[in-house]
């Protein structure tokens, strides 16, 4: 186990989860302020979600030609320019700057993705779950440091309102650009490749566990960027709560979105991957539940708490069963597909989040996942005896 790579990799995603929850927070704020038309106020943050899933195919394909270490830093530094735009953004009133700049920073968010496939390389295959979970721990005190620019950071600098937090951003994703070079190559699988014959990307989708693993990292991801996207919308927006008060609602739900990571692992060990996933399906159901029953800062706190929980379960359940499927000489071309599907779901979800929100209200927007959430359980069920999920002592029965 490379230590020295998962030691770098969860301060990364600690730098990359801030940089996402400010954006989260501030972005449909700032679209609602800059926008002629309130309708396209989470615009920027979808077209941001939409740049993600447009450069993941890309990404994976830099990265299996020039490294991971040096696709990162490439991405960091992208980034970089990206926050300083925004500031531009900020300081000209100009909304369609502001959406160029944020889809610059989606760009940064692909890359970011990969993270957890680097971990999971970087180790042996029975400890793939642990480095996966291990890396988005690193997501933890982001909440802390997310919240912290957001609120306090948007007025460092007196003259442009926000801008103050976009700074101190671009140059915390510098000293990541940095981090990446001090890394090692994850284990070498040069002669391992040769071994290994690689399959028609057809032959490795249409595995039945292929399939139910990149629905349930799909359906978790889009699900919880839906109800996340709509939240500051529905809180600040139309209850009038004021931006602390979204702010510490939206801390609450990364919290439960990376807290379980710190034993997430173990407990794909413990009691199988398609348990876990199934756990995870029923907290965003809960998190619908709480969502129709009312609009109290407690129903909004505990709806997102749960909806984070749920998506670690179903991200993680989905990552780990995913790396079943592929050999080594197969995992970008897996991968790629992977994160296009999850990252063009999520695209979507933010897309609708604020149409959702603007013709039909926080409501009819907590239906929405029930169905799919019973879709995902049903799955999950009919591929719990899948052989691949038995190979090499894994258990989830």
């Amino acid at each position: 186990m490379q230590v020295r790579n998962l030691s770098i990799l969860v301060v990364c995603q600690l730098i990359s989860t801030s940089g996402s929850i400010v954006m989260v927070m501030l972005a449909g704020i700032i679209g609602s302020d800059l926008a002629a038309n309130k309708a396209f106020a989470t615009l920027p943050l979808s077209l941001m979600v939409l740049a993600v899933a447009a450069t993941t195919i890309p990404a994976t394909m830099l990265m299996k030609k020039i490294g991971r270490r040096k696709g990162c830093a490439m991405a960091s530094v992208s980034a970089v320019f990206a926050l300083f735009l925004a500031v531009i953004a900020l300081r000209e009133s100009s909304f369609p700057i502001f959406i160029i700049a944020v889809m610059l920073f989606g760009i940064n968010m692909a890359f970011t993705q990969q993270y957890r496939y680097f971990a999971a390389e970087s180790v042996d295959v029975q400890y793939v779950p642990r480095a996966i979970s291990l890396v988005l721990v690193g997501s933890i005190g982001a909440a802390f440091v997310g919240k912290e620019l957001a609120t306090r950071g948007q007025y460092w600098i007196a003259d442009i309102q926000y801008a103050g937090s976009m700074v101190v951003l671009a140059l915390m994703f510098l000293v990541q650009a940095l981090l990446f070079f001090a890394m090692v190559p994850a284990r070498d699988q040069d002669e391992l490749e040769l071994q290994q014959s690689e399959r028609p990307i057809r032959e490795i989708v249409f595995q039945p566990v292929f399939i139910v693993a990149v629905l349930g990292a799909t359906a978790g991801y889009g699900l919880m960027t839906l109800v996340m996207t709509a939240t500051p919308l529905s809180m600040h927006v139309n209850d009038g709560y004021t931006l602390e008060q979204t702010a510490k609602v939206i801390q609450a739900h990364v919290l439960g979105m990376y807290v379980p990571s710190l034993f997430t692992g173990f407990l794909i060990e413990k009691i199988g991957v398609t348990r876990l996933m199934i756990i995870g399906a029923l907290g965003l159901l809960a998190t619908a539940i709480i969502g129709l029953q009312g609009h109290t800062v407690l129903h909004y706190w505990w709806a997102l708490l749960l909806l984070g929980i749920g998506w670690n379960f179903l991200f993680v359940g989905g990552t780990t069963m995913l790396t079943y499927t592929y050999s080594m000489a197969e995992r970008f071309r897996a991968q790629a597909v992977n994160e296009f599907l999850v990252f063009g779901a999520s695209a979507s979800a933010s897309l609708l989040a604020g149409t959702v929100m603007y013709f039909f209200g926080w409501h009819t927007l907590m239906l929405i996942p029930i169905p799919l959430l019973l879709i995902i359980c049903i799955a999950l069920f009919v591929v719990r005896n899948n052989p691949l999920l038995h190979r090499e002592g894994r258990s989830n029965a």
